[in-house]
């Protein structure tokens, strides 16, 4: 896959298939920030009233099994009762006990100086607080029956709480550990604390800088390309007058001969087959799935870091990059790219045999945008109409997985794919990733690659038109898209605040403020007759120019 040249046609076919197959995935990951800890949403329409109408909050359970510190926590605190925020500092280094009732839903003659742990069922989970504050218990928390972090809400007939003790919900996994270690007659303490996250981490400033960078790299590579084939095509055109310069109807060649231009037709059908990958996704994710997906992402990763290397080093080993040798299965392939080749073999398959630890995510955002480059180098958009129809149907299949596939699916698609609730919390690896750094709860802040990727695709194109048209950088619409997606990431980034950390679909503000932008300007302009069906059309340009010359 990484000894590709322009001249092969079968490596040709297999980095189109790769393309096709990192496009679908790429939608498969929705914006998100904050920690890897999510709760879920399925109760919002739960009673509130006095005494029960808290707010949810993320709750650190750090324990010390006989004075040596254990793994520590993550629950979330219940509707009623008090703030855990009281019980953060070293002072209340509380003991941790069980209740003679395994589900504390009796009352019993025991006394707990310090916290109570007690299973989930039974009764209500008020009656547990009831039963825990008479046991005079300082705080109260309850282990789910699954992994979950499940929201402890009260019931209509819970109209006189008097419930005083702060109360958190504990995964499965977690309960078990804490209950084995007081049944083994350990000693057990607990510090439990609820920080808070702070309103913008320089991770999700790094991360807009990376998705800025990433397709401005992307716009000037794809249209110093796309000048330099129109000087090649321009040559060949003079050298012989009659031969024709068009595109089919379908799928064509890009001006650099080397990739494709999307079409209505492909734009809508992106939008069905990524669903269907979505859907297919959901439903049968699991280890060996996600090991699929990250053989494609490496095969694909190799593909981009070869192809930027390459491009990158033929500035100083021109001769090398020049020579071929024809190899089998492969075809021609340059030397310059069986050089690199072996390193981006070896850069991605580290990646994925090491991908768990601290520092994996360098790695993995290096593949990231060097395969996100390359695609913008292989896809083009040849005008505002297949930009309107691609940009169009990525913009509404955001909004329908993330906020209305819930009320199909009883959950949102896209985020449980985005997260990997099904890979024990491993999610797919077609996203950027930049850890949190001032956030107490830890964890990452991401964005899908089609995220980047389709915005950029019209970047791209804008940057491009305004070569051919010879537009200043004021008067043309490059300027104005990459402002435009700046701040639609800018809004993508308060929205998650906002919701307090909730996926989002990122295009839902993009698109406006790129596509509206462009189409927008044009209009005033009176260009967008030209924008919507020309578009960087370089045949008519180029037989202008070398009609002039």
């Amino acid at each position: 896959m990484a000894l590709s040249s322009p001249g092969s046609n079968k490596l040709g076919a297999a980095r189109v298939l790769v393309v096709v197959l990192f496009v679908l995935i790429s939608r498969c990951g929705a914006t998100g920030g904050g920690g890897d800890n999510d709760v879920s949403h399925d109760d919002e329409d739960a009673p509130k009233h006095l005494g029960c109408d808290n707010n949810f909050e993320l709750v650190k359970v750090r324990n010390w099994i006989d004075a040596v510190e254990s793994k520590e926590y993550v629950g979330i605190s219940a509707r009623f009762g008090a703030s855990f925020k009281t019980l953060g500092r070293e002072e209340h280094f509380l003991p941790l006990a069980l209740l003679d009732s395994p589900d504390g839903c009796v009352n019993t003659s025991q006394r707990a100086s310090g916290a109570a742990l007690v299973q989930r069922g039974g009764c209500s989970f008020t009656t547990k607080a009831r039963v825990a504050q008479s046991a005079g218990a300082v705080a109260l928390l309850v282990f789910n029956d699954r992994e979950e972090l499940y929201k402890m809400v009260c019931y209509d007939n819970d109209t006189s709480l008097d419930i005083k003790i702060p109360t958190a919900i504990l995964p499965m996994s977690a309960g078990n550990s804490l209950q084995s270690a007081l049944e083994a007659n350990k000693k057990v303490r607990v510090i439990m604390d609820s920080p808070g996250r702070p309103l913008v981490d320089v991770a999700e400033v790094c991360l807009w800088l990376i998705a800025m960078g990433t397709i401005l790299c992307a716009s000037f590579w794809s249209a110093w390309e796309a000048k330099e084939a129109a000087h090649e095509r321009c040559k060949r055109l003079k050298d012989a007058p009659d031969a024709p310069l068009t595109h089919t109807s379908t799928v064509a060649a890009t001006p650099a001969g080397n990739g494709l231009y999307v079409t209505v037709t492909s734009a809508v059908l992106f939008a069905v087959f990524a669903s269907v990958f979505l859907i297919l996704v959901y439903f049968f994710m699991s280890k060996w799935f996600l090991t699929l997906l990250v053989v494609i992402f490496c095969f694909g990763g190799v593909e981009g870091l070869q192809t930027c290397l390459v491009a990158f080093l033929s500035r100083w080993f021109t001769h090398t990059s020049r020579k071929f040798v024809v190899l089998p299965v492969f075809g021609s392939v340059s030397v310059l790219s069986m050089l690199v080749s072996p390193f981006c073999i070896t850069f991605a398959v580290l990646w994925a045999v090491y991908r768990h630890v601290n520092f994996a995510w360098i790695a993995q955002d290096i593949l990231g945008i060097a395969l996100i480059v390359t695609v913008l180098q292989i896809v083009h958009l040849p005008n505002i109409k297949v930009s309107t129809f691609l940009l169009g149907c990525a913009f509404f299949y955001d909004i329908f997985w993330i906020f209305i596939s819930p009320f199909i699916f009883k959950q949102s698609v896209m985020i449980v794919v985005a997260r990997g609730d099904k890979t024990a919390g491993e999610g797919i690896p077609m996203v950027l990733k930049v850890p949190l750094i001032y956030d107490p709860w830890g964890g990452y802040s991401i964005i899908g690659f089609g995220d980047i990727l389709l915005p950029g695709l019209l970047i791209s194109f804008a940057l491009r038109f305004d070569t051919v048209t010879r537009k200043s950088l004021r008067d043309g619409y490059f300027l104005w898209s990459i402002i435009g997606y700046g701040l639609g990431l800018f809004l993508t980034d308060v929205a998650l605040n906002v919701m307090h950390g909730h996926g989002q679909p990122a295009l839902l503000y993009i698109v406006p403020c790129t596509l509206g932008t462009i189409v927008a300007l044009g209009w005033r302009r009176g260009e967008l007759g030209s924008l919507w069906s020309k578009g960087d059309s370089l045949e008519m340009q180029l037989e202008d120019d070398c009609t002039e010359a």
